[in-house]
């Protein structure tokens, strides 16, 4: 009598899925380290998945749980899934799926392009030729507010009222500052969505998570026709009309991970 368990299924970490005639009969080449034992891929009802086999120490559903409170760990799971669906991308058109999507075997994966099919295929029709873009908008933060007691200049005391009117100027230059941001990036946002055929407003990013100088106050991402990717980018300010104290960052084109919204892009599937 054999007591032993039956082996547990491997576990499949899914990055991405193409359609199936545009694969080339392999997963995309990457440079780099990637999640597991090498990319493969899963195909069925016409979709391929761009998969690899991945451990379950890591990728378990106990252990998945705990790292996902983990920011470093998620950072390199993060540059890997990039580094895989970009490379997918530059081939043929490509949906991301959800950062730490996993399946149990190919029969998992199998199912997840099953009950997604529908939502995948014409997904893929939508991203047929086209690319993200994505425009931060940032504001300058006043002297006041970085300088430290080693860095700020030395002053002669005020007196009271002194001092309560220049900090009240300050109040006005930062509340006037705030509006002109505010104020661009709305405008800016109605031009270049017109010059796209979809966009996301996602919310601003905090300066520890960006690593960017300055408050960012527009967060943008938008799809554009590879056919009017001059006219978007001409819509964007020079930097010499760009107004003092406001600093705009283009990034792209990207996979359009923004606009991949399909019902099965969610998390780990067992």
């Amino acid at each position: 009598m054999n007591d032993q368990a039956p082996p547990k299924e491997t576990l499949l970490y899914v990055y991405a899925v193409v359609r199936s005639a545009g694969t080339g009969g392999g997963p995309p080449p990457v440079s780099g380290d990637t999640l597991g034992s090498g990319l493969t891929t899963v195909e069925h009802r016409g979709l391929t998945a761009v998969v690899e086999p991945v451990p379950a120490a890591d990728f378990d559903e106990a252990p998945l749980r705990a790292h996902l409170e983990d920011l470093d760990w998620l950072a390199e799971v993060a540059r890997a899934h990039h580094a895989v669906v970009a490379s997918a991308g530059r081939q043929t058109t490509t949906v991301p799926l959800r950062l730490a999507t996993v399946c149990r075997g190919e029969q998992g994966v199998r199912r997840l392009l099953d009950e997604g099919a529908r939502d995948l295929t014409e997904t893929l029709d939508r991203l047929t030729g086209v690319h993200e873009w994505g425009v931060k908008l940032y504001v300058d933060e006043p002297a006041d507010r970085t300088a430290t007691p080693a860095t700020a200049p030395a002053a002669a005391p005020d007196s009271g009222r002194d001092y309560l009117r220049r900090r009240l100027g300050e109040q006005r230059a930062r509340r006037n500052a705030d509006d002109t941001a505010a104020r661009t990036a709305r405008q800016l946002h109605e031009v270049l969505a017109r010059a796209a055929v979809d966009a996301v407003l996602h919310p601003p990013q905090q300066a520890r998570l960006s690593r960017a100088p300055g408050r960012n106050v527009l967060n943008a991402a938008y799809l554009v026709p590879d056919e009017r990717q001059r006219e978007f980018l001409d819509a964007i300010p020079p930097v010499e009309e760009q107004h003092p104290g406001l600093r705009l960052e283009t990034t792209g084109p990207w996979v359009p991970y923004s606009f991949a919204r399909t019902a099965s892009g969610g998390g780990p599937e067992r």
